[in-house]
């Protein structure tokens, strides 16, 4: 196996890794008030984006088991932040909606995930800035095989905390 010119690129697994925990981490900070836990406003965000979407996706999207989301989603459920509703198509699917509750709560993690954006660029360039993002949408492209849901995640997060 060659070893990689250290231009840096030797450490873009950790620089990346560090980046996501350490924004994660300052988010959780700042939305603590709200009173969800990290794994439910993960959830929440999710679920306001994509209105009617199902436990199963939501697992795939998660990346939890389904028994987990099951549980997450009864937590929710109980504090009126979602409700479930069964498909017009199948009625053994239980589509989830996001409450006035949620989507009153949503633009207020979305201002919150902003000053953590904004927080985290301090010192870069527009630009730069630019340049950043085409580079990771790239990168998320190159290792998607194929899979255009995984790619649609990683666009489908902008506006939404790390």
């Amino acid at each position: 196996m060659p070893l990689m010119v250290s231009d840096g690129i030797d450490r873009l697994g950790f620089l990346i890794h560090d980046v996501q925990r350490l924004m994660r981490k300052r988010f959780e900070a700042k939305a603590s008030g709200l009173g969800l836990s990290s794994a439910q406003w993960r959830l929440m965000v999710r679920v306001a984006k994509e209105e009617g979407i199902t436990q199963a996706r939501l697992a795939e999207l998660l990346e939890i088991e389904p028994i987990s989301v099951s549980r997450l989603v009864d937590r929710m459920e109980e504090g009126g932040w979602i409700e479930r509703r069964a498909d017009a198509a199948d009625r053994r699917v239980r589509m989830i909606f996001p409450t006035a509750k949620a989507s009153e709560a949503y633009a207020e993690v979305k201002s919150l995930a902003g000053e953590v954006y904004e927080e985290s660029l301090t010192g870069v360039s527009p630009q730069d800035r630019r340049v950043l993002i085409k580079a990771l949408d790239t990168m998320a492209e190159n290792l998607a095989d194929g899979d255009t849901a995984s790619c649609e995640k990683v666009k489908s997060t902008e506006g939404a905390a790390a």
